[in-house]
C-alpha cells in the first residue's frame, strides 16, 4: 500500500522547503504556511526530540519544555522508528554526533 506522504504534492513541498536558502527565508515560509500554534507544536517536538537523545529523562524534559507526557511519549516513539530523519536534523543542529 502507497504511503499516504508519497504524493507529488508533498514532493512539491519538500522542494520549496529545500529551496529556501537561509533563517529568514524559512521563517517567511513557515508563517505563511503554518499556524502560530502548528509552528509552536513542531518546534516543541523537536526540542523534545533533542533532549531525549540528550538522554534527558521525561520529567526533566517535560519540566524544562512544557510538553506533556503524551507529547514526549510520541516523539519517543518516533525516535524508536526506522526513519531517523529527528535523529539526523538533531545531531546536525546540535553535538549529538
Amino acid at each position: 500500500m502507497k504511503n499516504k506522504i508519497d504524493t507529488p504534492e508533498v514532493d512539491r513541498f519538500y522542494e520549496a522547503v529545500l529551496s529556501l536558502k537561509n533563517k529568514e527565508e524559512c521563517r517567511a515560509f513557515f508563517k505563511d504556511l503554518c499556524t502560530v500554534n502548528e509552528l509552536i507544536t513542531i518546534a516543541q517536538r523537536l526540542d523534545v526530540g533533542v533532549r531525549l537523545l540528550q538522554g534527558m529523562t521525561y520529567q526533566e524534559v517535560s519540566r524544562t519544555t512544557g510538553a506533556s507526557t503524551a507529547t514526549i511519549s510520541r516523539v519517543r516513539r518516533l525516535l524508536n522508528d526506522d526513519e531517523d530523519g529527528l535523529e539526523m536534523a538533531a545531531a546536525r543542529i546540535t553535538d549529538l554526533k
